[in-house]
Order: C-alpha cells, then sequence, then structure tokens
C-alpha cells in the first residue's frame, strides 16, 4: 500500500512539474505574428500624437476658407490602443456649447483599422482605414453610421508628408452633397 502512494505521489509531482514547465514564461515560446496591416495603419497614425495647427480649404464653400487656421490635437491613450483626434477653430475655449469640437476615436479592431468620428451633427459615422503602399496615407471609407445620414461625415484621408507636417482631407455628406475640407497642418510643439 505505501508502494502505491509513494507511486501516485511521484506521478502527481511529475505531472504538476510538466504542467508548470509549459506555462512557464521563460520557456522560449514561438517567435510573436508580425503585426497586422491594421496594426501598421495604426502604428503610422500614432507618429502623429501632437499639436496641429493650419489653415482649411473648403473649395464648395469659399466663405469657409477664411484663413483662420484650425487646432488639431491628437493623443494616445487607452494604455496605447486609441487615438484620439480633437478639432477646434484655432484660439477658441473648449466650449463645446459654442464652438464645433468633434472628435475622432481611432483604433484597431480585429483585422481592421476603425475611425468613429463623434459629429457636431450629432451622429457617429464608422469608417474603415487601409494604408497606402508607400506608408504616407491612411484612406478611410464610410462603412456605416449612428444616427442620421443626412448630415454627416464620409470619407477622410491623412497624409504624412514629415514628422512636422501632414494634410488631413475630409468629406462631409450634406444630404447627397459632398464638401470637401482640406486641412494643412504643421506642428504646433
Amino acid at each position: 500500500m505505501k508502494s502505491h502512494r509513494f507511486m501516485l505521489s511521484v506521478v502527481l509531482v511529475s505531472l504538476s512539474a510538466l504542467a508548470f514547465a509549459q506555462s512557464d514564461p521563460h520557456q522560449a515560446s514561438a517567435a510573436p505574428a508580425p503585426p497586422s496591416e491594421a496594426q501598421k495603419s495604426f502604428t503610422t497614425m500614432k507618429s502623429l500624437a501632437g499639436e496641429w495647427e493650419g489653415p482649411v480649404t473648403v473649395p464648395e464653400m469659399p466663405q469657409m476658407s477664411n484663413g483662420k487656421p484650425l487646432h488639431v490635437s491628437m493623443r494616445v491613450t487607452s494604455r496605447g490602443n486609441v487615438l484620439v483626434h480633437e478639432l477646434q477653430e484655432a484660439g477658441t475655449p473648449l466650449d463645446a456649447t459654442k464652438y464645433d469640437h468633434p472628435v475622432t476615436m481611432l483604433y484597431v479592431d480585429g483585422d481592421q483599422f476603425t475611425l468613429v468620428h463623434y459629429c457636431d451633427a450629432g451622429n457617429r459615422p464608422r469608417m474603415t482605414g487601409k494604408m497606402s503602399p508607400d506608408g504616407k496615407t491612411v484612406e478611410f471609407e464610410f462603412k456605416d453610421i449612428s444616427g442620421s445620414m443626412e448630415y454627416h461625415m464620409h470619407h477622410s484621408m491623412f497624409t504624412i508628408i514629415d514628422a512636422n507636417h501632414h494634410t488631413e482631407d475630409w468629406t462631409f455628406m450634406m444630404k447627397d452633397k459632398p464638401i470637401h475640407a482640406h486641412f494643412d497642418l504643421h506642428r504646433a510643439n
């Protein structure tokens, strides 16, 4: 009987050691998977974190191209999982009751690079993005919307010129009419 208990103890200890060895974090593991296209696009966009200013051009509405610069703030948050993009007219206070102040969130969702625009029109269009082959442009295409489609952001494109200069192109749908806005932005900090 004692020999059976002894053998059972040896077997249990051996199984425990085997289970522990398989979960040992110091053991060599498989090489990490290469980043997905969505993750590469997100990493590129995170390089834009900072404060930006520059003029806006709206060909369909020249009165909006008044030479006043826009201010764009981009910050990485949520342990590196989200890029927050905030837009306002430069020199205006952060008072959303008086001034436009749309917020856009960019993140990786599975195999997609996703943008959700919290629009001053009261809706939330969602777009998916892809990086250009040269790695300088990320373009977002409309996927769906929460809220009214009558007026909504429909397309956006970010082009990195260099570490201190990028452009943004946004298409806003006014009913069925597209309005294009081009931001030419330089680092403000």
